[in-house]
């Protein structure tokens, strides 16, 4: 059972340029029913350190009512993980602040899986500070702002 992000874009750019040891942007996709929801033409799978997107800041489902919000003391969080987010983020400020569309599905994949998607959600990155970002499990995040 694994996290797994995707990430869409009208952008032409290589997102791969912008790997890193805890972020890997790759054109592979693995064949879940979450890739057919994206919305823009160039898609991508955003892995994590462990292969898969577990190396993210993320909550479950029954958790999103945290909202956004910075590392707590009272909630442990891996700095890697919190690393590999920003990591993530900065580079969807770049693709918007190049006016491009921007998307990602977290999907939460297990034995049983189907889509899932509960919501969407409008990440405005003129009011989103980095450090305050995180995934929710089965969500859309559409990026606003930051243009």
């Amino acid at each position: 059972m694994c996290y797994m992000l995707f990430l869409s874009t009208d952008s032409q750019a290589d997102l791969s340029e912008s790997n890193t040891e805890l972020l890997c942007f790759s054109k592979e996709l693995p064949g879940l029913p979450e890739e057919r929801l994206l919305e823009y033409p160039n898609k991508w799978f955003v892995g994590s350190a462990q292969g898969c997107s577990c190396g993210f800041r993320h909550l479950c489902s029954a958790s999103i009512g945290l909202g956004f919000g910075i590392p707590e003391d009272w909630f442990p969080e891996d700095a890697d993980d919190i690393e590999a987010t920003h990591q993530f983020i900065r580079v969807v400020r770049s693709l918007r602040a190049s006016g491009n569309s921007v998307e990602c599905i977290d999907a939460w994949c297990d034995d049983n899986h189907s889509v899932s998607l509960q919501a969407t959600v409008q990440v405005n990155l003129d009011e989103i500070p980095d450090v305050a970002f995180r995934f929710y499990e089965n969500q859309r995040f559409v990026f606003v702002g930051g243009t």
